[in-house]
């Protein structure tokens, strides 16, 4: 980061510290500083002559001539207000609300903020700054923010092996803090074909979409767009929806994702007014082949719908997508049989913020229909086993990934090497496999018995933990066989 942007960040994140002594969590802090710094962007749009995106009585300068309770009261009917409008403003403030309930902090965060000339950082600055912002929240473990944040050398790896171009457009179905787009992004605007003014322009504007469940998530996603420059100031690339309801009817070049962990969940279908109709446990829709409660195996279905011919996921998904039977198998063999699926990267335990999380890295490709299978062989690249990493002391870095992303980046698979950590496997080795198992390894994990060489009581704990629910999917699938 750039001395302004460190400057700006610990600012902005110094009075975080006064507000979590004042019982302002620190995700809660963020949403205020999002909220405020729009109201201070539209302000600044303003004084450049564009039109405000904003009522009147809900702008910049209203709010900072207020002060005490009545400031408190004025900003709380804003919020309210800006919930119901429509576009990029509707999806920021949707469900918002002030959480500082102490007016003369309130006011503090507002001189604060009205105390920068934001238009006067290019996108980079801004985007850096929230950025930053987003990522010490993550950390901050009391938050339960890291759920939403992949680690950034797993984003980036995966987007220099899929190598998206401008011209071809993204999707994340469950995007987070939209993370794996800004990547992507960052990626596609340093490419010759960027420098056209009108290839540029479409693939700002029209390049990049995200959906996320969680209102508070997707206006995070929504702003960190906005402030790197992405979409357009009336609408939002990002949609606050649970993606797998339906099939949108739209296919997408590339698809790069981290759907939510966890074995299943209950299915929310809203009203008009936000409101959860009905829940149920399972999705009922025509182009999924099979219907399981698994929500990482329902994303894997909802992606093989909405990826265009000819487009290429990358996909991060637990062990359990691998070898879960029933369900599991009928969806990894129609992955084998109708598409490409060439890559598999297995991830080391310690590098999400959950602990004990298993999680590996599928990349496969659109094709079209045809009675052989497309998968030749599955290549994969082992960095889980006798590997280490902690978020603090020893993190995962893009030095970490280079191997794997120089041997599977490689556009012709035929050159492909194999090495003590990355092996080829043919279709005809998958398939005689029990349950079409990919959870393949082969490496000897070194000095298991050696105390030191153990991962922390609680990571293992957690992978005791995942091992008992999967065993227990498995039984209840045999009971339901039974009848």
């Amino acid at each position: 980061m750039s001395e302004t942007e460190n400057v700006l960040t610990a600012k902005v994140w110094n009075l975080a510290h006064v507000m979590n002594n004042a019982g302002v969590g620190s995700g809660d802090y963020v949403e205020q500083v999002t909220y405020l710094l729009f109201l201070k962007f539209d302000a600044e749009r303003e004084e450049d002559g564009l039109p405000s995106l904003l009522p009147e009585d809900c702008r910049w300068a209203r709010l900072v001539a207020l002060s005490g309770r009545e400031l408190a009261q004025h900003y709380a009917r804003t919020l309210e207000t800006l919930a119901g409008q429509p576009g990029l403003v509707g999806t920021i403030y949707t469900r918002a609300r002030n959480t500082i309930e102490e007016p003369a902090h309130l006011h503090r965060l507002v001189r604060m903020i009205g105390a920068e000339s934001w238009s006067g950082f290019g996108v980079d600055v801004k985007g850096a700054i929230y950025e930053s912002l987003l990522e010490r929240t993550a950390s901050d473990t009391k938050s339960g923010a890291g759920q939403y944040f992949t680690p950034r050398p797993v984003i980036q790896a995966c987007v220099e092996v899929v190598d998206p171009r401008p011209g071809q457009t993204i999707c994340d179905p469950a995007c987070g803090t939209a993370g794996f787009l800004l990547a992507a992004f960052e990626h596609m605007r340093q490419k010759p074909e960027a420098r056209d003014r009108e290839t540029g322009r479409k693939m700002r504007e029209e390049g990049f979409t995200g959906y996320d469940i969680v209102a508070g998530v997707a206006r995070l996603a929504a702003m960190n767009l906005y402030l790197h420059g992405l979409g357009r100031a009336d609408v939002t690339p990002i949609h606050r929806a649970d993606a797998l309801l339906a099939d949108p009817g739209r296919r997408w070049d590339v698809i790069l994702t981290n759907p939510p962990f966890g074995r299943r969940q209950s299915v929310q279908v809203f009203t008009g007014d936000g409101e959860a109709e009905t829940e149920r446990e399972d999705y009922q829709r025509p182009d999924f082949n099979v219907t399981t409660g698994n929500k990482q195996l329902n994303f894997v279905q909802h992606i093989m719908t909405v990826l265009a011919p000819g487009g290429v996921a990358a996909v991060v998904l637990p062990d359990n997508v691998l070898f879960e039977g029933g369900a599991g198998e009928k969806i990894r063999r129609r992955l084998l049989d109708e598409f490409e699926c060439h890559t598999l990267l297995r991830l080391p335990t310690g590098i999400f913020y959950r602990q004990g999380v298993k999680a590996n890295v599928l990349f496969f490709e659109a094709r079209p229909r045809r009675k052989e299978p497309w998968t030749e062989a599955l290549w994969v690249y082992d960095l889980r086993t006798n590997k280490r990493f902690t978020l603090k002391e020893r993190p995962l870095r893009d030095a970490d990934m280079a191997e794997f992303v120089s041997m599977a980046k490689l556009s012709d698979r035929t050159k492909r090497q194999e090495t003590e950590r990355f092996k080829r496997f043919s279709y005809a080795e998958l398939a005689a496999r029990e349950k079409l198992d990919l959870n393949l390894s082969w490496l000897r994990e070194e000095g298991a018995t050696d105390p030191a060489s153990l991962p922390p009581p609680a990571e293992i704990a957690a992978s005791i933990a995942e091992d008992l629910e999967a065993a227990l999917a498995r039984f209840r699938a045999v009971a339901t066989r039974l009848g």
